[in-house]
């Protein structure tokens, strides 16, 4: 198949193009500034795979939960090729992306993204099912959902890996961790879980579907306590 995925969920952002067996990666681990690095980078990984956009078959990208500014920016870039081009794009969780290498795993996984003030946008998934839906936790309900669980994996960045055991054990969980720090190359399983849900008949997203987001933004928050 032919098509062009992006995660901007988080800081690291990568964008990939497959045509057929060939795939081009490109990531760019540059915080804030995506906004000016997003359509060069995807016309860049188009080239150098040989597609123009009029032949892909999809795209796809992480929906969130993630950076506010991330998510939109890679839903309006998608839904801009989409309108010139007819192309459909299909939304996967930034969390079931995570923890997608690790389908085969016998124990489950916990995704996770830092979400601050120590809050962690977390799900727990087994063989590819949510047993713990995407949500924005705290530390005692996270540790409260790992009770019963022995040994667990824990996928996401490093960084959001390494303070979410820290925080976890500094607060009593003894619950075993595998500590999984994703790929870079996120869009390997974004590729994966957009064929899959493609070749389901699932439906991609619609005109008026966009970003998921688990957290009422700062301003939102600022405006609703004015």
């Amino acid at each position: 198949m032919k098509a062009l995925v992006i995660d901007c969920a988080c800081s690291r952002m990568t964008v990939a193009a497959k045509n057929e067996d060939k795939t081009f990666t490109a990531i760019y681990d540059i915080g804030m500034r995506q906004s000016e690095t997003l359509v060069p980078a995807m016309d860049y990984v188009l080239e150098r795979c040989s597609l123009a956009k009029n032949e892909l078959d999809y795209t796809a990208l992480t929906i969130g939960p993630g950076s506010f500014t991330g998510l939109r920016l890679g839903i309006s870039a998608l839904k801009a090729i989409e309108c010139a081009f007819g192309k459909p794009v299909y939304g996967i969780s930034s969390l079931e992306t995570y923890a997608f290498p690790f389908l085969e795993s016998e124990f489950p996984t916990v995704s996770c993204i830092d979400a601050n003030k120590d809050r962690f946008f977390a799900g727990i998934y087994k063989a590819g099912i949510a047993v713990l839906e995407d949500g924005d936790y705290d530390i005692p309900f996270i540790i409260e959902q790992l009770k019963a669980i022995e040994k667990i994996n824990v996928s996401g960045m490093k960084a959001d890996v390494d303070k979410l055991i820290n925080l976890l054990q500094k607060n009593g969980c003894n619950t075993v961790f595998n500590k999984l720090a994703v790929s870079a190359v996120t869009t390997d399983s974004l590729f994966a879980l957009a064929e899959k849900k493609l070749t389901a008949g699932f439906q991609p997203l619609q005109e008026y579907d966009g970003p998921i987001y688990l957290r009422a933004s700062e301003a939102e928050i600022k405006l609703a306590t004015s």
